[in-house]
């Protein structure tokens, strides 16, 4: 039983071995280690420089023979000391690896998606957490919010579109969506950067369809149950970011 607990905590099964022999006999000498436990002399002597490296074997070169003492068992304790000190330098190494390769590769585009689902219950929690990611990349685009606005989107979250534009949005920020008139007759409150063009083609449209910088974003509420996709990928949203400017510049 011991032995097992000792390999969950990082022992190979010889460290278990020696470990106990040396606790069980209090003071031995590496010689009669090896007998002790039927491990040859070369195995024993590397197993027990692994054991002091561990914090729970020391030497006792008090006499003229050097004998191997074990430390208390509380000493087990150093095992976890040791391993938060490593996992704390390794936050640190991890934090200057992030700067270093962020700075490698700024003037590099690459494509990596990362598909973000939200249910039901999380959508709207979603839509005001999610913001500022939104409102950062779009920036960092070319200032603009485009795409499709389905009318139940406007009927299930008005109240989200008006924090937006009083308080969630940066004054530069524009939007220029494509909608159908129905949707335009649930809202009638107006924000002077948002732009809504009337697409005599959009009925067909059961969704909503957002190009926030690198994010494409699909909200389905015209039906239940309603949930959102959401795509972030700098090379897919800027075709359709250009898909959409195209059909505004035509409507």
């Amino acid at each position: 039983m011991i032995e097992e607990i000792l390999k969950k905590l990082g022992f190979s099964e010889k460290e278990a071995v020696v470990y106990l022999a040396i606790l069980q006999h209090g003071k031995v000498l590496p010689a009669d280690l090896a007998k002790i436990t039927n491990i040859n002399r070369t195995t024993v002597y590397s197993v027990i420089k692994e054991l002091i490296s561990k914090g729970v074997v020391n030497e006792d070169l008090g006499g003229e023979n050097l004998y191997l003492v074990a430390r208390p068992p509380q000493d087990l304790n150093q095992i976890i000391s040791k391993e938060e000190k490593a996992l704390e330098e390794k936050k640190g190494l991890i934090g200057k690896a992030i700067n270093e390769l962020n700075n490698l590769t700024k003037n590099t585009r690459y494509s990596i998606p990362k598909i973000v689902f939200i249910g039901e219950d999380d959508l709207e929690n979603y839509l005001y957490k999610q913001t500022p990611a939104w409102n950062e990349s779009i920036k960092k685009a070319d200032g603009c919010w485009w795409g499709f606005q389905d009318q139940s989107f406007v009927r299930y979250f008005e109240k989200w579109i008006d924090w937006y534009w009083q308080s969630g949005s940066p004054k530069e920020m524009k939007l220029k969506l494509l909608s159908n008139e129905a949707a335009e007759e649930i809202k009638d409150k107006k924000y002077p950067n948002r732009k809504i063009k009337f697409w005599k083609e959009s009925d067909a449209f059961t969704s909503t369809v957002w190009i926030n910088g690198d994010y494409l974003v699909m909200i389905v509420t015209g039906g239940t149950p309603r949930y959102l996709v959401e795509i972030h990928d700098a090379v897919l949203a800027h075709n359709m970011r250009e898909v959409f400017k195209g059909i505004w510049k035509t409507v």
